[in-house]
């Protein structure tokens, strides 16, 4: 654990846009018939590659002095030069929020997020977050990634417990966004679900998407949903419950919980997708009183696994799940033990 006061600080690697300003890039030969979205892409800009496109589309993007648009193919030699303002001030605040880091160096830190931390500020979650933290922890993460996620390369519910990796410069925040784009980073969960699965695992091939009638869930039924692989197998059987590792081959908000749901086996103290209903239904009054008394969706990032995106060393790492999910799973399989 390191503490608020124990003074970590990022190194200084400031961002070219830290003040906008212009860069400018000029089309080599092997680039000739490159679409002009894909080229800065390519380039070190520190956006993505919807980010470039809005910038186009603003015609804050030349080619030879004109404005284009995105699929603009390249010729050899074209001057291609992006405008971007100075970034405003975002508002969120350093606060001094202990964080428990696993590993740090220069380019990133991977750190085990308790339960009930959301990870970035949003509506109605202002302060008190991972991000809050991040800022007081690393002084000069400001400009990476954006001001109101910096360094953020991938998210957790704020329920859900476990493992991130929070990049500490562009480059490793381009790199491990590359790698998240390409499934090359591991992610394997444990989720205690209700029921007793008939089979010992399986795969879940179903695209995840905003809901259709309710904004604040996703579902399988959304008309514009993004394709979403769940893989699972069974790591204990409680007869009202089980415990599950879940890996999973895409991102997608949810996509576990959802996944699951719509398998017919929520995961425990789930309230948003069907997984508090069930508390009536199975168990002892023992067993249904432990669960009930669990205040948050059991689920748990417990593996983590990359490739360093300056090193190219392959990096994993674990963390144990936590105690009010590790003692109910405790609770469940005595009481399963005793018959």
């Amino acid at each position: 654990m390191i503490s608020p006061d124990d003074g970590g600080h990022c190194p200084k690697d400031a961002t070219p846009w830290d003040a906008g300003g212009e860069r400018r890039f000029t089309a080599a030969p092997g680039e000739a018939g490159l679409r002009l979205d894909l080229f800065l892409t390519g380039r070190r800009t520190g956006l993505s590659r919807s980010q470039i496109r809005r910038a186009v589309e603003e015609g804050r993007v030349q080619v030879d002095g004109g404005p284009v648009r995105a699929g603009r193919k390249l010729k050899t030699g074209d001057e291609v030069a992006i405008f971007l303002p100075a970034e405003r001030p975002s508002g969120v605040l350093p606060e001094a929020i202990p964080l428990r880091i696993l590993f740090e160096d220069a380019s990133l830190l991977v750190i085990d997020k308790p339960a009930g931390m959301v990870v970035h500020p949003a509506a109605g979650h202002s302060g008190g977050t991972l991000v809050n933290a991040l800022l007081h922890h690393c002084r000069d993460l400001s400009g990476i990634g954006g001001v109101l996620r910096p360094g953020i390369v991938h998210r957790l519910d704020k329920e859900t417990s476990g493992l991130l990796v929070v990049a500490k410069s562009d480059e490793a925040h381009q790199g491990l966004s590359a790698q998240f784009k390409r499934h090359e980073v591991k992610k394997t969960y444990l989720a205690l679900v209700y029921g007793d699965p008939k089979a010992d695992g399986g795969r879940i091939e179903a695209a995840v998407g905003r809901h259709p009638t309710d904004r604040k869930r996703m579902s399988t039924q959304s008309r514009r949903g993004r394709s979403a692989v769940t893989i699972w197998h069974i790591r204990e059987r409680y007869g009202v419950a089980a415990l599950l590792e879940v890996d999973i081959e895409t991102g997608r908000t949810h996509q576990i919980r959802v996944h699951l749901a719509d398998l017919g086996y929520p995961v425990v103290g789930d309230r948003v997708y069907g997984g508090a209903g069930r508390i009536r239904t199975g168990g002892d009054p023992a067993a249904r009183s432990r669960i009930k008394a669990l205040d948050r969706q059991a689920l748990h990032a417990w593996r983590l696994a990359f490739t360093h995106p300056v090193t190219a060393e392959r990096m994993e790492f674990s963390s144990p799940m936590p105690e009010d999910v590790a003692g109910l799973c405790a609770f469940l399989r005595k009481r399963t033990e005793a018959g």
